[in-house]
């Protein structure tokens, strides 16, 4: 498709304005939570969801426009429009989650949503970058909101230990990829992706400081993937934080952080798939071989999901190293089945931990499907999800990118998958028999009957995504595969 240029190089504010809405949103729930007298979470949760539906209307706007704005530096197309709905969509159903932590923990509810929506905003900007400036400003939007909400229990030292070292190993990240925008910019004379106006995607050099700079870049993208060697804050920061935000954090930056490296590895540099495919293959790998084998000696339900979200990380990856049209609808289609999936899962975790969380070992799930099936039933359907079994979302979104894999020749990568799938099941299935056959002797029993609304409505919302699109999953699949890029 080609691209269709402004007459002025100058805005387009249908390609910003989902974010505007969200900023602007996100500085008026603050005013609106310093003007209350009385702590009034609802009111607030309320009003995020509506800027965030309001954003999401917004991003609805760009479908049929596939062109560039702002000097050809931020993309309006069907791909960005597909992730920022995506994003605002995940966005609620973690602000649901969130106001039954903040009407049970005592936290500052107005920062806690405001800083919901800058992520949003930084990670809706990170999809839709054609800028690898662009792209490094909204990496460090949504970062520094993140380390903040991952020590939002200001009080315990595990939430501050994980977002210190969050902190420090994402800053590391940032300045290498800030090192591999500088060495881009010193090949191409331009921080524009080739194809976007200046540079023709077909005059790109294929040696010299470029390939270096992309891997740096690669190194930024994968450490808020989760990708192996890039993985390391992973178990701590999602054990740290509370629960409704690690479900968060899980879903939002891999979406942001694989939209980024799809539209930068497939569409702006194809020229270059030799040579950035055997590295993007060999991480996948890493990747889904560490995030299995350490996840099956997890005995923390967190800690599990945590290294179940590097392994899906690497699953991820073959849809990218496959870079045909293919793996791009299938990754898109994979990121919404794992982003309500791990959604629901963490509110599930945070609803039987309780307040501070005390209860999440694996040995605390015992005796579940008895005293409260509809919770247990939940979270057996997100295991079941993320280990592909059908006819959950989770299986069509493995057949789709392994699909892909095949179909681009990576045989020997899928082989990977599979095998790794099937070991991980393992572990999924093991939370699933605590909870339906072991006895109560554990914790379980001591689970409120009445889970917190807000809580419920999460679950139920992530439960229904879930199981409904897996019994039917012909339809978003065809919006992912209607989700191109501007530059082709």
């Amino acid at each position: 498709m080609s691209v269709v240029h402004n007459a002025v190089p100058g805005a387009d504010l249908r390609a910003v304005l989902p974010e505007g809405i969200l900023a602007a949103g996100g500085m008026g729930v603050l005013l609106l939570g310093a003007s209350l007298r009385k702590r009034r979470p609802g009111l607030l949760a309320g009003a995020t969801i509506v800027i965030l539906a309001l954003a999401a209307g917004a991003a609805l706007l760009g479908i049929g426009h596939y062109r560039l704005a702002f000097d050809d530096r931020i993309a309006l197309d069907g791909f960005a429009t597909f992730a920022k709905v995506l994003l605002c969509a995940a966005g609620a159903v973690a602000v649901l989650a969130a106001y039954s932590f903040l009407k049970q923990e005592e936290a500052p509810q107005p920062e806690l949503f405001a800083l919901v929506l800058f992520a949003t905003a930084g990670m809706m900007l990170m999809a839709s970058a054609a800028d690898l400036l662009v792209l490094f400003v909204a990496l460090e939007t949504f970062s520094l909101a993140f380390y903040v909400l991952a020590a939002f229990r200001r009080g315990r030292r595990d939430s501050q230990e994980a977002s210190l070292k969050y902190f420090l190993t994402g800053s590391f990240a940032s300045a290498f990829l800030l090192y591999g925008v500088a060495l881009c910019y010193g090949a191409l004379g331009t921080t524009r992706f080739p194809g976007s106006g200046l540079m023709a995607a077909s005059s790109v050099p294929v040696r010299g400081l470029l390939p270096v700079g992309l891997a740096l870049v690669f190194v930024g993208l994968g450490f808020k993937a989760a990708a192996v060697p890039f993985h390391m804050w992973t178990p701590d920061v999602y054990d740290g934080a509370p629960a409704p935000l690690s479900g968060f954090l899980a879903a939002g930056s891999k979406v942001a952080a694989y939209a980024a490296a799809l539209r930068l590895l497939t569409s702006a540099f194809p020229l270059l798939l030799p040579q950035w495919r055997p590295a993007i293959g060999a991480v996948a790998v890493l990747t889904m071989v560490v995030g299995t084998v350490i996840g099956v000696a997890q005995t923390n339900v967190k800690r599990l999901l945590a290294y179940s979200a590097i392994a899906h990380s690497g699953f991820l990856l073959v849809g990218l190293a496959a870079a045909n049209p293919e793996g791009i609808s299938g990754s898109l289609f994979y990121l919404a089945a794992y982003s309500f999936t791990v959604l629901g899962a963490f509110a599930v975790v945070y609803a039987v931990g309780g307040p501070g969380e005390e209860r999440i070992s694996i040995d605390d799930y015992r005796g579940l499907g008895r005293r409260h099936p509809w919770l247990a039933g939940a979270l057996a359907l997100m295991l079941l999800s993320l280990a592909g079994i059908p006819p959950t979302v989770g299986f069509w979104a493995k057949v789709e990118v392994f699909g892909a894999g095949m179909k681009a020749g990576l045989g020997p990568l899928v082989v990977v998958g599979v095998l790794t799938s099937t070991v991980a099941a393992a572990f999924y299935l093991r939370l699933v028999a605590v909870m339906f056959l072991d006895g109560e002797e554990g914790w379980a029993s001591t689970v409120k009957e009445k889970v917190p609304p807000g809580l419920g409505v999460a679950v139920a919302i992530a439960a229904l995504a879930v199981g409904v699109v897996g019994l039917a999953p012909d339809f978003l699949i065809e919006l992912a595969k209607k989700a191109t890029f501007a530059i082709r």
